[in-house]
């Protein structure tokens, strides 16, 4: 799935049509630039799923939980400050994976020995223009 967004005023219809196609998986990966918006999108993502918390980016805490007005936890990950995958193994990265809730991980690459088998990839890229550009893949290693 491709989507463009010229206007920041689309974000969250983006975000539900995403929530669309990648319901079925917990875990997504947020590939892109600094500034082109990751954090923004999760933000609308989590809007959608009801959140009640504010949403900020992790990049301090590398991990910050968030709760929707049904009571389902929402992980948020900003793994660009971790040095290796060994400091994503000691937060316990792997328990959150498993949780079946979701997870937004930021920087992902920076854990790549760490993915699950099945995610769904949302690569983010913007123009000159700053029109931005969402691919979002499920994928099923």
């Amino acid at each position: 799935m491709t989507l463009e967004v010229q206007h920041l005023d689309e974000i969250d219809s983006v975000a539900h049509r995403l929530l669309a196609e990648g319901r079925v998986q917990p875990v997504w990966l947020f590939e892109g630039d600094m500034g082109v918006g990751k954090t923004t999108l999760i933000k609308a993502l989590c809007r959608a799923l009801g959140v009640l918390n504010p949403v900020q980016s992790p990049t301090f805490s590398i991990v910050n939980e968030y709760t929707t007005h049904e009571g389902t936890p929402v992980y948020h990950f900003d793994c660009y400050r971790l040095r290796n995958e060994a400091e994503a193994l000691d937060i316990g990265i792997e328990e959150y994976f498993d949780s079946g809730n979701y997870c937004f991980i930021e920087w992902p690459e920076r854990v790549m020995a760490l993915w699950p088998a099945r995610y769904f990839q949302v690569r983010l890229t913007a123009d000159n223009a700053g029109q931005r550009t969402v691919e979002a893949t499920l994928v099923n290693d």
